[in-house]
């Protein structure tokens, strides 16, 4: 009895034994390639600047020991370093843990999502699953599992084309004006008396038509004379009136342009005259402007009277009881209004290149602004530039433009002082895109992006730089929208990161950078893609004979893994 106890006892030990060693965490280990994972993307890509995982598993049915554990962290390693995503832990029925559970008959799915910071290092990489397995005070370190090779690297091929905005100008070398005055008449008359000639606004007139008499920069267009007659005479005689007073307004500007060897006078097509008779809207203005006790009444007659003739009649007896009438209000409706319309001619281009070198201080603000774009030398424009901000400080505009040429060339802390400069001048959408390109480009995307959200009335560039910093964040169908129809190396990238490389190749076929280096390597990744081996060769080649650099890159980027022994480089 004791040895059948004996023998009893030593056979439940070794079956414990061997259940331990070759049923727990050991034999997980042993047939861990058994588990299974889906990784999306494969290979992973850099988003954002960031690389994210999403992970899908399968422990299998009989694999997770019941009293085991494990920790699993999926890792990336590269040269020279490694970096974890976060552990997750999972555990068998009957594991002290608190940990998902995985049924020992069935198995389980499982998903998992995290993210790492990326690395340049990262792009030649596998990406790898650590498992650390647990059993009571055991632990067991389980062979690495390879589930993914490297890190895609294509939103770095972004190119820095922010769109800095040149403050406008608004110069208009013939710009049109008049002047204006008007000749009176006494009662039933078109007579221009002597002493008319002496009002301040005919004195005015004549005084300017000679000032601008050998001033080829004054084009006389026109000479318009609106005449009335005031509305208590007879209804013919004031149409007969209100033509006779327009000729000899038209006489007198006829007059006073010969007499001063202006050509445009002899010619009659100049003068345009409107004989405009009774000007019964003008006795209504000016009654109702008046103060005298009874216009009230007088309105009232004209209102209530719609035969002409007898309001004629109406209004000439009332200017016989009511001396406001006939002395105040009447007379001012006896007149001619005449209007010369001109326009000035101003400097050519020639003339404003020279002038802007050596008289900038004679020059408005919008024609030193146009000085600027007659040239194509960027110290030129600059020196244009400087002189506006120096000849007029208030305006933004000048301190804004020497700020875009500075950052032209690449002298970004002058530009940035030139923009804050023109800003606190007067806060402008302009100069505020301006700051919002330089903050990006010192690595500030969130201020920079606040930024263009008020610069908005500064035109579609914002938009354009807007897109430049989804590309940026990762997002890229938010970046197409905000490129719109731009056709540029950008636009095409946004759009095959947001999963289109078709739409990325027509873009990049009409954008006007599409023969830079990036631009043929991109579309070698747009030929990737669409499994274009041609096309992958052809651009390939193109990119690299304008950089070198690209032969390099392209033997490890994953994007032409299916090519790889194939490049033609």
């Amino acid at each position: 009895m004791e040895q059948r106890h004996l023998q009893a006892t030593v056979a439940t030990a070794f079956t414990a034994i061997l259940l331990i060693g070759c049923g727990g965490i050991g034999k997980m280990n042993k047939y861990v390639e058994n588990v299974k994972y889906t990784v999306d993307p494969n290979p992973l890509i850099v988003q954002g600047d960031s690389v994210d995982l999403n992970l899908r598993g399968n422990f299998p049915g009989k694999y997770f020991y019941k009293k085991a554990s494990v920790d699993l962290t999926p890792t990336l390693v590269y040269a020279g370093g490694e970096t974890p995503y976060k552990m997750v832990c999972f555990q068998g029925e009957k594991a002290a843990s608190n940990c998902t559970v995985i049924p020992y008959e069935t198995g389980k799915d499982f998903t998992y999502s995290n993210k790492i910071a990326y690395q340049p290092a990262m792009e030649v990489s596998e990406l790898k699953v650590r498992i650390l397995g647990k059993q009571g005070k055991k632990e067991k370190a389980f062979d690495d599992v390879k589930i993914a090779d490297g890190v895609i690297t294509t939103p770095y091929l972004m190119v820095n084309d922010d769109k800095v905005i040149t403050g406008a100008d608004a110069f208009q070398r013939t710009t049109s004006h008049s002047t204006s005055a008007q000749l009176n008449y006494l009662v039933a008359s078109s007579n221009v008396r002597p002493g008319e000639l002496s009002d301040a606004d005919i004195k005015a007139m004549s005084a300017w038509v000679k000032s601008i008499a050998k001033n080829e920069r004054i084009v006389i267009k026109s000479a318009v004379m609106d005449a009335w007659a005031s509305p208590e005479g007879e209804l013919d005689m004031n149409a007969n009136l209100a033509d006779d007073r327009a000729a000899s307004g038209k006489a007198w500007v006829k007059q006073t342009l010969n007499a001063n060897k202006i050509a445009a006078g002899k010619n009659d097509s100049l003068y345009v005259l409107n004989a405009n008779g009774e000007d019964w809207e003008g006795f209504k203005k000016a009654t109702e402007a008046s103060n005298f006790a009874d216009k009230d009444l007088v309105l009232r007659v004209m209102q209530m009277e719609p035969d002409v003739q007898k309001r004629e009649s109406q209004i000439k007896d009332m200017a016989a009881t009511y001396k406001e009438i006939a002395e105040d209000i009447l007379p001012g409706l006896r007149r001619t209004e005449i209007v010369v319309n001109y326009d000035k001619v101003g400097y050519s281009d020639e003339e404003l290149t020279t002038m802007s070198r050596t008289m900038p201080d004679s020059l408005n603000v919008e024609e030193l602004l146009y000085a600027a774009t007659l040239t194509s030398d960027m110290n030129e424009k600059l020196r244009i530039y400087k002189e506006c901000e120096r000849v007029h400080p208030s305006d933004w505009r000048g301190a804004n433009n020497v700020g875009t040429i500075h950052f032209m060339q690449n002298r970004m802390a002058e530009a940035e002082a030139s923009f804050q400069k023109a800003n606190s001048t007067t806060d402008n959408p302009v100069s505020t895109n301006n700051l919002a390109v330089i903050a990006r480009q010192k690595g500030d995307r969130k201020k920079a992006m606040e930024m263009l959200k008020k610069s908005g009335a500064a035109g579609p560039d914002v938009k354009y730089n807007m897109g430049l910093i989804d590309i940026q964040n990762g997002n890229y169908g938010s970046a197409s929208t905000n490129f719109g129809s731009t056709n540029s190396m950008n636009a095409a990238l946004a759009k095959v990161l947001g999963g289109d490389a078709a739409g990325a190749q027509r873009i990049l076929e009409a954008a006007p950078d599409k023969d830079s280096a990036t631009s043929h390597y991109l579309m070698a990744i747009l030929g990737a893609r669409q499994n274009n081996g041609d096309m992958v060769r052809n651009h390939l080649a193109q990119a690299v004979a304008k950089n070198p650099d690209y032969a390099a890159k392209a033997k490890k980027d994953l994007e032409f893994r299916a090519f790889k022994d194939n490049l033609g480089i």
